[in-house]
This record gives C-alpha cells, structure tokens and sequence, in this order.
C-alpha cells in the first residue's frame, strides 16, 4: 500500500513540473528577440498546454480513487483473514483439547528417527516432559510385538505391549506419513490407543472358548462311553426278551415279558435323544444331502408309527400330493428323524381319533409343507413357543401324564433350520395340533419314470369307514384321480346308497365289525371291485374274508401304489403278489445247513450269546471269538482249513487287540486275494466311530442293540457284495 501511495505521488510531481517548465520554457520563447511572436499561436499552446494539465489532473483523481477503493478491499480481507486465523486458532486448541480428552498417544518423528512432537498422554506414558523428549530418539519399552498390517491408504497398525510402572499396557498403534510446512520432507505420526481391556477380554474369551472345548470333548467322551456301557447290557435285555418271546410263554409270562421289552426300548429311546441332542448342541450335525423318493419316505415313516398307533386302536395315515416331484433332494435321513419324532409325539399325546401326515406344496418357491395332525389334547398358545426349548413338555408339572425328556422337539427344529426350513405349530386345547415343517427341497429333474395315477372318470367308489382320518385321505386320493366318492360311517348308510348307483368299487374298513363286513361283501357282489382294509392284526381272518366275498384287500396304513394297483387294474386276485412273503413275517428256522459260516468277535458273554442265537434263527452256521485276536486266528484257520468265513461280525471294543486292529489285521493277510466283509458291531453311534471303521476296512455297521430284521438285511448285503466280488 505505501508503495502505491509514493508512486501516486511522485508522479504528481513529474507531471506539474513537467507542466511548469513546458510554461516557462514558452514564456521564454515569446520575450527572445530572435522568436517570432504569433498571439494566436500563443493562445492555442496556452490551451493545449492546458488541457494536457487537466487531464493529467484527471487521471490522478482516477488512478487515487481506484487506489482508496483497492485499499478499502485490502483492509477488509486483512479484517477476514484475521477471522480466519483466530478460528484456525480456535479449532487448533479444540482439536487438541479433543485429542486430550481422548488419551490417545501421539508422537511425530522425523526422517532420522527423532521426535518433532509428543502429546500430554504420550509424556505421562513415558514418564517425561515434553521438552525431554523432542529432539531425541526415544522409544516406549516394548514386552511384545504384536502381528503387523497396511490397509489400503498405506496406514500401518500394530499392537504393542508396553511396560509401565502401572502395569504393562497394550497400545494399539496406526501409523502414516504426514507432510508438514514448517519442515523439508515428511513426518511419521503414530497415534496409539490403549487397548489393554480389550486384549485381557479377548484373551478371557479365548481361555473361555479352550476351556469350553475343552469341556466339550471330554462330554462327548463321557457320553460315547456312557452310550457304549449302557447299550451293552441293554444290548442283551433287549435281543433276549425277542429271544424269549419266541418260546412258549404263558399268558402272564407273556405280559411280563412285554413289559420288559417296552421298557427297554423307552430306555433306547432316551438314550438316542440325549446322544443326538449332544451332537446337535456340539454343531456336529453335518447334512447328508442327496436324491431320495418323497412318497416312499413319508409312507414308510408312518408304516413305521403305525404298530404303536394301531396298539392304542388309533388311525394313522398319510397324503402326498400328486403334483409335488416324486423325487426331491435333501437329507432324508434327517428328514425321517423328524418326522417319526413328531408322528411319535403325535400317538403319544392322542387317546381318540388318529394322526395325519399331508404333504402339499409351500407358500415359498420350491419349498414343500409336511403337516403333521393329530387329534390329541392340544397344546395352549402360551405354550407354543416353550415346546421347542430342550427339556420342555407342555404337559409340566409332578403330576404331568406322559413321559420323556422334552428333548425331541428341540432337536427336531434344530435339525430343520439346519436343513434350511422352519417349524411352526397350531393348536388349541382339546382339538388335536398340527406342526407344519416348511422345507426348501429341490426337484430332482431327471428321467424318472413316473408314477401312473389310474383313470376312474365315470367311476363310483363308495368308502364304509368310522374312521375320520385315513378314509377322508382314501377319498381325497381317489378323487384326484377322477373318482366320484361317498364316504359313509357304517354298514346301515351302505346299504341305504348301495342301489342308488352302479358303484365300480365298495371299500370296507374291518374296524366296522366282522359281521358288518361280511354283510356289505354279501351285498355287493355285483360291484367289480370289492376291498377290506385290515390291519396287520387281523390277517388272520384274511382267508374268511375272501370267502365272505371280497374280491382283495389292502393292508393299513395304505400305500398309494396299492391303493392305485388295486382300483386301477381290475385285478380280481384276493392275494396280492408277493404278499405271503412279505407280510408273512420271519420264519425261523434251525436248519444251518444251508446257511452262511459266521464269525463273531464279541467278548460280552450276553451279547455273544444273543448274536449266536439270532444266527441260528436265521439258519447260519456261527462261530464265537471272544477277543481280537482269538478272532483272527481263527479266520486264518479257516481259510487255511479252505473252509473261509463268509461275514465277520467285529465287535469294535474289546480287550487286547479290538476290532479296529483285528480288521486291519485280517485286510493285510489278504493281501488282494478274496476279501471277507466285516461288519462292525459297536454301541457307539458317533460320527467318528463310523468313520474310523470304514478306515479300517470294515464294509459295514451294526449299531447295538440288535435287531433281527437289522441283522439280516446286513447279512444279506454282505453276502451279495461277496458273491459280485467273486
């Protein structure tokens, strides 16, 4: 500003006296003898002379106000560049009071490694002032040197341990390259946070994890262990109550024996709920996921409850719909437990009426509805949510009704949100309940041949049930395959419609009464098709049956497939193919002679005992090793003696060599000559143990306690392995 002033004023000088000596030099002109005085000449330089003045002076006053007005907008940004610094300032002092309040560490240091600048909270850290520190080299003692890494904008993070007299603390650091005014070059900024409760909690967590799988394994061990002691005498109470039951028995002896045996499955029961539980709770519950069928699944399921249905005079049934896929994937083993658990439950909880498995399609894109309905007590809507926790029964208390852990459930929904599902439940109080299990199963899309519904268009089928369950669903079935269908509660109805229509199929149930049945088979001997659904107990008065005029019959809980063979084909055979030997049921026989040559490796004298009677009843030729290696000195015998045994029954634990080693023993001697099978036989149900047979060389596993049927499909399917390889 000064400069400008003094160049406006020098120049005001050059021009007024550049004005006076241009006058004077005039002036001058005019009084020299020698120039030649013109007045009008005079007049026109006077004037020029004078406006060159003016307009100088006007430029002057121009070029000053321009300046007063520059100078007027400099003082107002000097004014607001000093606002600007003061609120530098003041951010300044909030950013370090910020910074303080924080506790954070702060430290600059320059390229040789010395500190330019330290904050309060790093001072006290260190133990010294400010001006101790800046211009050193000094570093925090370090006790550990935590794993070092860069994120993306260069930024460098590490955690230290650092010792101080309060105690060793951890300081989290992030570290970056600053460019600084005052200096040449760049500053390192390291900012460090103290993390120390954070580490003790992660390590507490840690310590706690360990401690808690810890733990974990050894409840695991103790519940194989347990499993395994308990399911080998149990294996024996079991196996022989079966046994015993074969005998001639009184009447009490009989119910004795009875008793015995369902108690002992109870046991089993609970046993395989906790086990499962455990495993569910340990995460250890891996999905097995491939191609099943549907429809036989879910069949076979209720042919499974359906003995402890029909025991407690109850209807059990099921429904498929026909437009769902016939073949799907999933876990169906899962799937199974699942249901058998809540179509167990359902039996349980029922005294009247019976139980239904229906499944529809899903509200969701590709996901199916299974309802399971019963008829039961119900459950309260207070207690919908409980059920599903472990150990809980909606029917609590001292004095509660029925039995078991509460464990069921819980692990039932555990497994199908595992699958990827849900469960959910309706029910009110006296009016039966229905879960419904909502699952995601994929459509196997391959060429299937596909299941061939009948055409009944035009046909007439009238039904003569009590039953509210298994008859609607007899119904519904035939009606989606074109049926037109009259169900009706007893013989008197019948009789009533009979002659209002051509009717193409009459099916009785026997549950109506022996001689109701056989008035209606009297009566309908101008119907083609004229069936009786029995149960498995009454198979006996098959043969009367026939002979009271039924043209066939068909077993309960019925199968589509035969429901659909035997309205469908016009088939007017009573007996079905096969069916004497299908539901015939086991025929012993002490006849060993054409049996397999068995050897068992068992050192429990029951359970050697019971697998040896077992055998014999299914006419095989058993041997009994009672350890390892009494096992495989004896197989080496027998194929030295070219006598080999056909199966190997390993018990997996027994003293000395078990049978892990005794089979690994046997699969070196053959050495890629003829290979025996070996089933395992075991109390454990543990993945692991499963797996470590397998490894072993075994092809197969039995868990105790036996079965007979078990037993016998093992066989069979060892035997035909051994007869491909040979």
């Amino acid at each position: 500003m000064a400069r400008r002033i003094l160049t406006f004023v020098v120049r005001a000088v050059a021009i007024v006296t550049m004005s006076i000596a241009g006058a004077f030099s005039y002036i001058a002109a005019m009084r020299s003898a020698t120039v030649h005085y013109d007045p009008e000449m005079f007049a026109i330089g006077v004037a020029a002379l004078f406006g060159a003045a003016c307009g100088g002076l006007a430029l002057l006053v121009a070029r000053k106000r321009k300046l007063q007005s520059e100078l007027r907008a400099s003082q107002q940004r000097v004014e607001e560049l000093g606002d600007r610094i003061w609120e530098f300032k003041e951010s300044e002092e909030r950013a370090k009071s910020f910074l303080a309040a924080q506790g954070d560490l702060i430290v600059r240091r320059g390229v040789d490694g010395r500190i330019t600048y330290v904050n309060d909270a790093f001072c006290v850290l260190a133990e010294r002032t400010r001006d101790e520190l800046v211009g050193t080299a000094f570093t925090l003692p370090v006790l550990e040197q935590g794993a070092t890494a860069h994120s993306v904008d260069g930024t460098r993070i590490h955690d230290q341990e650092i010792a101080a007299d309060a105690g060793a603390r951890w300081i989290a650091w992030r570290e970056v390259m600053v460019r600084t005014g005052a200096l040449p070059g760049a500053e390192m900024q390291s900012v460090g946070r103290d993390v120390t409760d954070r580490v003790q909690a992660e390590r507490a967590l840690a310590d706690a994890r360990d401690q808690a799988e810890t733990a974990n394994r050894a409840k695991s061990r103790f519940l194989a262990m347990v499993s395994h002691e308990v399911r080998t005498p149990l294996n024996g109470i079991l196996g022989m109550t079966d046994l015993l039951r074969d005998t001639t028995l009184t009447p009490e002896q009989a119910t004795y024996v009875k008793a015995v045996k369902t108690s002992g499955e109870a046991l089993l029961s609970l046993i395989e709920e906790i086990l499962d539980f455990s495993k569910i709770e340990a995460g250890r519950v891996d999905l097995d996921v491939r191609e099943f069928d549907l429809d036989t699944l879910v069949e076979e399921t209720v042919e499974l409850i359906a003995p402890r249905a029909q025991a407690k005079e109850l209807e059990i049934a099921s429904y498929v719909e026909d437009a769902l896929p016939r073949r799907v994937i999933g876990d169906a083993a899962r799937l199974r437990q699942v249901l058998l658990n809540l179509a167990g439950n359902a039996v349980k909880f029922t005294d009247r009426g019976g139980v239904a498995i229906i499944v529809e399609g899903g509200v969701r894109p590709g996901a199916i509805d299974i309802l399971v309905r019963d008829s039961g007590i119900g459950i309260a809507p207070e207690e919908h949510d409980r059920i599903f926790m472990e150990f809980e029964q909606a029917d609590g208390g001292i004095a509660r009704k029925f039995g078991g852990t509460g464990l069921g459930l819980s692990i039932s929904k555990r497994i199908v949100e595992r699958m990827g599902g849900r469960i959910a439940v309706e029910s009110v109080p006296g009016s039966g309940t229905t879960f419904r299990v909502s699952l995601p199963l994929a459509a196997v899309h391959v060429d299937h041949a596909p299941a061939v519904s009948p055409d009944l268009r035009g046909t007439d089928v009238l039904i003569v049930a009590e039953s509210t369950v298994e008859s609607p669903l007899i119904a519904r079935r035939l009606m989606r395959w074109g049926a037109r269908v009259c169900v009706v509660p007893d013989d008197k109805v019948a009789m009533a419609l009979l002659p209002e229509r051509m009717w193409g199929a009459v099916l009785v149930d026997h549950a109506i009464g022996r001689a109701a049945c056989d008035a209606l088979a009297r009566t309908t001997t101008s119907v083609p098709c004229r069936l009786v659904l029995v149960t498995p107990a009454v198979r006996a008065e098959l043969p009367s049956l026939k002979e009271a005029g039924f043209t066939g019959y068909l077993v309960k809980p019925v199968r589509a497939a035969s429901l659909a063979a035997r309205i469908g084909s016009g088939n007017t055979e009573f007996e079905r193919p096969g069916d004497g030997a299908a539901e015939g049921g086991d025929t012993l026989s002490e006849d060993t002679s054409k049996g397999l040559a068995i050897l068992i490796a068992e050192d429990n004298e029951i359970n050697a005992l019971l697998a040896r009677s077992l055998l014999v009843r299914l006419g095989h030729r058993p041997t009994v090793a009672t350890d390892g290696d009494a096992a495989v000195d004896a197989w080496l015998s027998a194929r030295e003696a070219g006598e080999p045994y056909a199966v190997v029954l390993m018990d997996v634990h027994m003293p000395g060599s078990d049978g892990i080693d005794a089979t690994r023993r046997i699969r070196a001697a053959e050495a890629g000559g003829a290979r025996t099978p070996i089933v395992a036989l075991t109390a454990n149900v543990f993945d692991e143990d499963r797996e470590a047979c397998i490894a072993a060389g075994m092809d197969g596993f039995l868990t105790k306690p036996l079965d007979r049927e078990r037993l016998a499909a093992a066989l069979a399917t060892a035997a035909d392995a051994k007869a491909m390889a040979a």
